[in-house]
């Protein structure tokens, strides 16, 4: 498939590695997007959950001959939809429910992987991320879902924003808190999903949060936060799969530990920078 960036440098140069930077990046985009309001709502962790679940789709996929990603779509929404519907009725704290499916998601999907033959190099795939195996059809599917959670966040992101800051103001206000709980729990499936061919199932919640904290201690807004987390997340990305090209490295964790580095880095010059804005402020 021509791609219109085909004139790209090393090192993209090559049809398998501009695959991988078009996903790499619909992904640098939507997961940070997504995880800037999953962290306001405390529920960074919901990501890793629902990461496990999807795994239990794979092995379904492979133990029933259909197509692993969608069938870990429809088990990851379903995984979704059942811990909002446990986290609404109070019935199991977040945190519980999250546990709750954790464990059973990938004791599931190990179970059925190992019906289907045991664990293999696209298993791992699954698993750690491999965006430089990625095909066209991953791409479009990618880019589509990408697509779809980037349009719902920009349609949906007042509300939204009122529901995971306050959910009691959000009811008082008149807003559908239950379904639009329900539809950020469908969207972080889908974004899990979509980015797991890219970072893996077991590093996808790291795109969610990571930038995403980086963008907290540089924004003074949630709109600023967002805009900076999308940007850290492309950023982290495009460096990843270009250190992973030049020194042979496992794409999903070379992107992750980018991300992980922007922080500390992030982290190291604001605390820095504080004292000596306070002295100036106090005119010392």
């Amino acid at each position: 498939m021509p791609w219109p960036i085909d004139a790209l440098p090393y090192p993209f140069e090559l049809g398998f590695m501009q695959r991988a930077l078009v996903a790499g990046v619909v992904v640098g985009v939507f997961a940070p997007m997504i995880g800037t309001f999953v962290v306001q709502k405390r529920m960074s962790l919901i990501g890793d959950g629902i990461g496990h679940l999807a795994f239990a789709g794979v092995g379904a996929g492979l133990v029933a001959g259909v197509s692993p990603i969608w069938a870990a779509l429809i088990v990851a929404i379903a995984g979704a939809l059942g811990i909002e519907w446990l986290r609404s009725r109070r019935s199991a704290s977040g945190d519980l429910a999250l546990a709750l499916f954790f464990y059973s998601g990938i004791a599931a999907g190990v179970v059925l992987v190992s019906l289907a033959g045991g664990l293999d190099a696209n298993i791992l795939g699954y698993l750690f991320g491999s965006s430089v195996t990625v095909n066209d059809q991953e791409v479009a599917t990618i880019v589509g879902l990408g697509a779809v959670i980037v349009a719902a966040m920009l349609v949906l992101r007042r509300g939204l924003f009122a529901v995971v800051t306050d959910e009691d103001w959000s009811r008082v206000a008149g807003l559908p808190v239950g379904l639009l709980n329900t539809v950020l729990a469908v969207i972080v499936a889908a974004s899990v999903v979509a980015a797991m061919r890219i970072v893996g199932l077991l590093l996808v919640a790291a795109m969610m949060v990571l930038p995403v904290a980086s963008g907290q201690l540089l924004a003074r807004s949630f709109r600023g936060t967002l805009w900076w987390s999308v940007a850290i997340g492309v950023a982290s990305v495009i460096a990843g799969l270009a250190a992973s090209r030049l020194w042979g490295l496992a794409p999903g964790g070379t992107i992750v530990l980018i991300a992980a580095g922007v922080f500390v880095l992030v982290a190291l010059v604001k605390r820095a920078t504080i004292p000596k804005l306070q002295a100036e402020g106090a005119g010392l």
